[in-house]
């Protein structure tokens, strides 16, 4: 069985620089007409569960997540190629990405909260596109819990490649982990954003790395 490997993306394969997050706060203001007031956890959450819950916060009845969306793909498209210049990719990723690619065994995807276009603007950056089966991915519009998203991606492949997989998710949140826990995937948690090794561990990651500095053990994490 081909093992579907589901990468998250802020964070676990690279740090974005706060260009999208100023993509947003522009989008809100120019859809709403509102001044951005608070600004919510990003870290492993859906774009569609940030909106609902930024829309509460400012009091925002007219706005639906479709017309926001719109805006906020425009604003990315307009600066993104500020992502290369204030971003970076994480440490070893590059490595780890060219290696699974030239497995048989393996289809890398995204699974992502980011909307698929901002996905794809910010692997675009760093030169990461072809590394991955986007159409089989999971997106933030998908659903607003993350989970959906795995399971998404899993029947996407399915449908694709007239095949199962067995998966496996690899982020950097604890959202992440529980992911992949509720699909039965493999769950490869990498310590390079803001959650501890430890917490990652306790969420019940199968493996936990410090980041994909190691190619090697990555890969035995992905292909046990």
């Amino acid at each position: 069985m081909r093992r579907l490997v589901m990468w998250d993306i802020d964070y676990t394969l690279l740090r974005g620089g706060g260009v999208a997050a100023r993509a947003w706060k522009a989008a809100f203001t120019e859809v709403t007409g509102l001044a951005w007031r608070d600004t919510p956890v990003f870290g492993g959450r859906t774009d569609l569960d940030i909106c609902a819950e930024v829309f509460t916060v400012h009091g925002v009845t007219d706005c639906t997540p479709e017309r926001f969306f719109a805006s906020y793909v425009r604003n990315v498209h307009e600066i993104k190629h500020e992502f290369a210049e204030q971003g970076a990719l994480m440490p070893g990723v590059r490595e780890v990405l060219t290696r699974l690619g030239d497995d048989p065994a393996v289809v890398q995807t995204l699974v992502t909260g980011n909307v698929p276009e901002v996905a794809a603007a910010k692997v675009a950056a760093f030169g990461l596109e072809g590394s991955f089966d986007a159409e089989v991915g999971g997106y933030g519009t998908d659903d607003s819990v993350r989970a959906t998203l795995v399971r998404r991606s899993l029947e996407r492949a399915r449908v694709k490649y007239g095949e199962t997989f067995r998966p496996v998710v690899i982020g950097d949140t604890v959202n992440d982990v529980t992911a992949a826990l509720k699909n039965g995937a493999i769950a490869i948690g990498v310590a390079t954003g803001a959650t501890a090794a430890a917490e990652l561990v306790a969420a019940g990651a199968h493996t936990v790395l410090p980041d994909l500095t190691d190619a090697d053990a990555a890969i035995r994490a992905v292909t046990a």
